[in-house]
């Protein structure tokens, strides 16, 4: 199983996942603004306001957009097209439903594990042959230019 041809490069996968992430950061400002939930405080007897952020609604639309947009959109997101590139399978066929899921979910419990998953998934592209992250060779696809 040979690699496909036209791997994309790794910088721009790099700037094409910032620019997602901006993309990211910029809808979901609306679910990231602390609100505000009285609580009560026994040690004062008395009632406090407490700020509660609303990041898990925040990452459902981070894994959403990732998804449904790789697994819709020919294997883009809006980084990717920008950038010319396109998730696939290993062998070049377009990336299923199920396989933009997996890819998504791993990537996020990479990324719940502190930095350091995170690290090591984007890492792991610089010393692979086929510049698969961690993520990509659990749902075993590839980006190549579009």
């Amino acid at each position: 199983m040979g690699s496909p041809p036209g791997l994309a490069g790794r910088w721009r996968r790099l700037f094409a996942g910032v620019l997602d992430w901006l993309i990211i950061n910029v809808v979901s400002v609306p679910f990231t603004f602390p609100s505000w939930e009285y609580v009560w405080d026994r040690g004062r007897g008395a009632w406090e306001r407490y700020p509660v952020e609303h990041t898990f609604l925040a990452g459902l639309v981070a894994f959403l957009y990732f998804w449904l947009l790789h697994a819709f959109w020919n294997g883009q997101t809006l980084g990717k097209r920008l950038f010319g590139m396109r998730v696939v399978q290993e062998r070049g066929a377009r990336i299923t439903v199920s396989q933009a899921a997996v890819r998504q979910a791993v990537a996020a419990g990479l990324e719940w594990l502190c930095c350091v998953g995170m690290l090591v998934d984007l890492a792991w592209i610089l010393f692979d042959p086929r510049k698969q992250a961690l993520h990509d060779k659990v749902a075993r696809t590839v980006v190549v230019n579009a």
